[in-house]
């Protein structure tokens, strides 16, 4: 399948890892950096490891400066969205005339550009390859060049399948939670919780290993020295704990789960 250039704006159409379109991104482009201005950007909990640390931030100086939190649609889960600058087009906080400040470190969202994902499971070996769709903004002309990608060449090429091997915990619990009933809410407990375990590394081993945490839940000591100081493994811990948290049955009850 060859993605064609219909110049018709933003068109979802749903397509595999192996459909095949045209493009490249560079400063010689007329539109460069156009992208990064008037967007939403949602942020994942890697983007988050991933910028604190490149701008050598905690994660509670990163979160306050650089984003704002909102409930995700149909979830009533937490989300975080980088904070546009007060400019006249609202422009990403990183972008600059000539290039992206944090580009080895960009958000996710940004790597999978001019593709979106409409599906959030990303596991290995899942039945389901992904629902992915081609974007097609009328400014952009990185659509003329004549470079040629797989969907699965342009997600290895930008870093993408790391990303979402990573979050892949994360997403899953996201599109769990989004098969609730609409009746079935969270306590504002258990959100405080998924904000904590899933965006702000910082607080949530301070509340591993500074409350009684490790007593009530006694993980392998293995596991409690590489959560220490490792983010992304303390990411994948807090996910399969925050798993027992949100489904154990009731949501109105106290989060008492033991992670796996």
């Amino acid at each position: 399948m060859e993605i064609q250039d219909n110049g018709a704006g933003i068109t979802p159409v749903r397509i595999g890892l192996k459909s095949r379109f045209r493009f490249k991104c560079h400063k010689g482009v007329s539109c460069f950096t156009r992208c990064c201005r008037g967007i939403t950007i949602t942020l994942t909990p890697y983007d988050i490891i991933l910028l604190k640390k490149r701008l050598g931030l905690s994660s509670d100086a990163f979160l306050a400066l650089y984003t704002q939190a909102q409930l995700l649609e149909k979830t009533d889960l937490p989300v975080v969205t980088l904070k546009a600058l007060e400019d006249d087009e609202k422009s990403c906080p990183f972008v600059r005339e000539n290039g992206c400040l944090v580009y080895q470190d960009r958000p996710t969202t940004c790597r999978y550009y001019p593709l979106g994902v409409a599906s959030l499971v990303h596991r290995e070996g899942a039945d389901d390859e992904g629902f992915f769709f081609f974007v097609h903004e009328p400014h952009c002309r990185g659509f003329e060049e004549d470079q040629g990608w797989t969907v699965e060449a342009w997600r290895r090429d930008q870093g993408v399948d790391v990303h979402d091997a990573i979050n892949a915990e994360w997403t899953d619990l996201v599109v769990r939670k989004r098969s609730f009933p609409p009746n079935i809410r969270l306590t504002e407990k258990a959100k405080a919780l998924f904000f904590m375990a899933s965006y702000n590394m910082d607080a949530f081993r301070r509340f591993v290993f500074e409350s009684s945490f490790l007593k009530r839940y006694s993980p392998a000591p293995e596991t409690v020295e590489e959560i220490r100081g490792d983010d992304v493994a303390l990411l994948r811990f807090g996910m399969r704990w925050l798993k027992g948290v949100l489904f154990r049955g009731a949501s109105e009850e106290e989060p008492d789960a033991a992670p796996s």
